[in-house]
């Protein structure tokens, strides 16, 4: 398997892997033109030519981004791959310097398992007036709050990376082979 940064020409398949869960109000839609404007702040997962799983980073500030966009295809769930979709997104902002990283999701038992706190949606003001403000679902949201604390220069990228890549090689064109 492969995680790296998307091509243009892979937006809407990045699309297709979270169409069902747009479709029933679990995830908001993502227009293409949101995708390629930040595509340096995607990465997918490709398994045998075809991407399997996507992760997108959304910076708010210098220090803070959040984690969104987590999509596995069905037939590919329950093999860790949303947790090294993860991980390789905590590579990529502890490579860019975020200090902190949110995320709002219903799986909090894998954020939670990589260290990640629960937290409430309001200690993040940026969030809420960008994102939350807007949402069609922000009277009826069920989503969690977690918050990772990352520490600039922690030489911990082994925590965060599949064994024998390093942090260093996410966030390049250049495609890091991870070994499940």
């Amino acid at each position: 398997m492969i995680i790296r940064h998307p091509y243009p020409h892979e937006v809407e398949t990045i699309r297709a892997l979270f169409a069902a869960e747009v479709a029933a109000g679990l995830m908001l839609p993502r227009s293409p033109e949101q995708i390629l404007q930040h595509l340096d702040d995607w990465l997918v997962a490709e398994e045998e030519g075809q991407i399997v799983g996507c992760v997108s980073l959304v910076y708010f500030n210098g220090s803070l981004a959040e984690v969104r966009s987590l999509a596995v295809r069905s037939d590919r769930r329950g093999r860790g791959l949303g947790r090294q979709l993860v991980e390789a997104a905590l590579a990529l902002a502890r490579e860019r310097g975020v200090r902190r990283v949110l995320t709002l999701t219903r799986a909090a038992g894998l954020f939670e398992q990589l260290g990640f706190a629960r937290d409430t949606v309001g200690n993040f003001p940026e969030k809420v007036w960008r994102d939350c403000a807007p949402c069609p679902f922000r009277h009826r949201c069920d989503e969690i709050a977690l918050v990772l604390e990352l520490t600039p220069g922690e030489n911990d990228h082994d925590l965060l990376c599949a064994p024998g890549v390093s942090a260093g090689g996410v966030g390049l064109r250049a495609e890091a082979r991870w070994t499940p």
